[in-house]
């Protein structure tokens, strides 16, 4: 099968070609109005950034999807769920206030906020999926319970999974923090002794109080680690991961991802933001310099369609030397790989068309 993805380059040189406008003849050209019915309860699910960072997707091309999804008749909120770290976005109320800092409230995009999963993350759903590593998905409750849902993603990279896009938006962003442990299940860290000068940084920053000192050095339990990666920001570089274990990290998040959309078929759209492409995830309190040039927006019905899109357009571009690149600049080269050597993100896109998830295929239609 072969899925349309369309295409909106960042040129302009007249209103009909502002950003804004051009979010709004994306949803058009997806046909996005055949997915949302009059009166649907319509989750538009986002990532708000975590306080600190400024590389989320602007709320005011997110007012652009609530107004077309009023339109057609649609009760759009806009939806995310809490962290399985700690930071700004834990709870409920500290994620509500950090989403209107960053420009979320109801004056400017036009929807109510809606954290899914509760006050504390303790509200969601089991989902059956019978995948190979997981038979049930710990859904966000008012994901699950929404009619239809709109995916809007920045597509950037990420240490683990290699880039973070449409996929893992669903897998991981859709999740409680449960859901989310589940999936960290095969990425916790462990201490390389030699280089730990025992500053006690680790478990100061993990969320679970599953590091401590002993005899000058850190160390990590195991059952009470959730594999988060807190600890990684360890200034002597003596946290690690098992890296052979990453692509079962990455098959686990399109495990949830096949959940989050779970009995929503026909339902959901996806648009991935190709602006900004920084080299982590808009989890981290800071925005690093982005790694290519901005590329576009992309819209589509098919979450892998629009990732592998994204991603081979991303790769097309020339890597800014001025980056946190370290290799791979050429245009054709693997970008992300050029900054996470040890992890092929690609996993993400093969791993969920052979569940079922969407198909690898894709027509890119520039409009």
């Amino acid at each position: 099968m072969i899925s349309d993805v369309y295409f909106a380059p960042l040129r302009a040189t007249n209103p009909d070609q502002s950003k804004a406008s051009r979010v709004r003849q994306l949803f058009e050209a997806a046909g996005f109005e055949d997915l949302i019915r009059k009166g649907d309860l319509t989750a538009i699910k986002l990532h708000f950034g975590e306080r600190g960072n400024d590389t989320f997707i602007s709320p005011v091309f997110i007012r652009q999807v609530v107004d077309k999804m009023k339109e057609i008749g649609g009760r759009p909120f806009l939806t995310d769920t809490s962290t399985l770290y700690g930071g700004s976005r834990q709870n409920a109320v500290g994620h509500l206030l950090t989403a209107i800092e960053h420009g979320f409230d109801r004056s400017v995009a036009g929807a109510p906020l809606i954290i899914a999963d509760g006050l504390r993350g303790g509200n969601y759903v089991e989902v059956e999926i019978r995948k190979k590593h997981l038979k049930w998905a710990k859904i966000a409750a008012d994901v699950a319970a929404a009619d239809s849902m709109i995916v809007a993603s920045h597509f950037k990279g990420h240490s683990m999974a290699g880039f973070g896009g449409a996929i893992k938006n669903l897998g991981m962003g859709c999740a409680s923090p449960r859901g989310k442990a589940d999936q960290h299940f095969a990425s916790k860290p462990f201490v390389v002794e030699e280089r730990c000068k025992g500053c006690g940084r680790c478990a100061a920053l993990c969320p679970r109080s599953a590091i401590v000192m002993e005899g000058g050095t850190a160390r990590v339990d195991p059952e009470r680690c959730v594999g988060c990666g807190a600890c990684l920001e360890c200034p002597e570089g003596a946290m690690d991961l098992d890296w052979e274990k990453m692509p079962i990290f990455m098959e686990r998040i399109v495990e949830y991802a096949f959940g989050a959309v779970s009995g929503k078929n026909g339902r959901v759209g996806f648009i991935n933001f190709v602006i900004d492409v920084t080299p982590e995830c808009d989890c981290l309190p800071w925005s690093d310099a982005p790694i290519v040039p901005d590329v576009g927006i992309l819209a589509s019905k098919d979450p892998v369609a629009i990732d592998a899109a994204s991603l081979d357009l991303v790769n097309a571009q020339q890597g800014l030397a001025s980056s946190a690149l370290q290799s791979h600049f050429e245009k054709g080269e693997d970008k992300f790989r050029g900054l996470w050597p040890k992890v092929d993100g690609s996993r993400q896109i093969s791993y969920g068309e052979e569940i079922g998830l969407g198909s690898s295929r894709y027509r890119l239609i520039e409009i």
